[in-house]
C-alpha cells in the first residue's frame, strides 16, 4: 500500500512541471507562420505523359531452350560426317539397355583406381556403374561423355525411312541438381 503523502506529493510535483507548460506567448510561433502565408503560391507540373505498351513477340519459340545444355559445334559435324549410321547387331546387349531412357537416372560418380564411373539407377531401383563406352536405353545410347553433373549419351533411332538411321544426342542429369 502506498502512503496517501507520497500521492499527493507525486501530484503536486506532475501539476506544477506541467503548469510550466501553460505559458501563453505563442508570438515567435504566429510570426512563422505568417511568413509562409506570406510567400507566394506554387505551380504544381502537370501529370507526365507515358508512351502506350508495345507487346514483344519471342520469336525463338523453335529455337534450343536457353536451360538446355547446348550441343557442341564439333560433336554435331562429327555426327553429320558419318554417312552410313546404323546399330552394330552384333554386338551383346547390355544391362541397362533394357530399359527406357527416360527411366533411368544418375545417382552419384565414384572414382575406382583412377577410372571415374557415374552411378545409374534402373527403375527397378538397383544402382549401376557405367563408365564411357557402355550403352544403356532402349535405342543403342552409348555413353560419349562424362561428368559430375550429367552423362551425354548418342543413341541411334530409326529416321523413319526403311534402313535409314540417325544419332540423337541426350543427356543424363544428375537427380536432385
Amino acid at each position: 500500500m502506498t502512503s496517501f503523502p507520497r500521492v499527493l506529493a507525486v501530484a503536486v510535483a506532475c501539476s506544477a512541471l506541467l503548469g510550466g507548460c501553460a505559458g501563453r506567448d505563442f508570438s515567435d510561433l504566429d510570426a512563422f507562420m505568417a511568413s509562409k502565408r506570406d510567400r507566394p503560391g506554387g505551380v504544381i507540373a502537370p501529370i507526365p505523359t507515358f508512351k502506350a505498351y508495345e507487346a514483344f513477340s519471342y520469336s525463338a519459340t523453335s529455337m534450343r531452350s536457353p536451360f538446355d545444355r547446348p550441343v557442341e559445334v564439333r560433336e554435331i559435324t562429327q555426327l553429320q560426317a558419318i554417312s552410313a549410321i546404323k546399330p552394330d547387331e552384333s554386338r551383346a546387349k547390355e544391362f541397362l539397355e533394357q530399359f527406357t531412357f527416360d527411366s533411368l537416372q544418375m545417382v552419384g560418380t565414384l572414382e575406382r583406381d583412377g577410372q571415374n564411373w557415374t552411378l545409374i539407377k534402373d527403375p527397378e531401383g538397383g544402382v549401376h556403374r557405367v563408365t564411357l563406352g557402355n550403352y544403356l536405353g532402349r535405342h543403342h545410347g552409348k555413353i560419349v561423355e562424362m561428368t559430375d553433373t550429367f552423362v551425354a549419351v548418342v543413341e541411334i533411332v530409326s529416321d523413319g525411312t526403311e534402313d535409314g538411321w540417325v544419332e540423337r544426342p541426350r543427356t543424363i542429369k544428375l537427380s536432385g541438381v
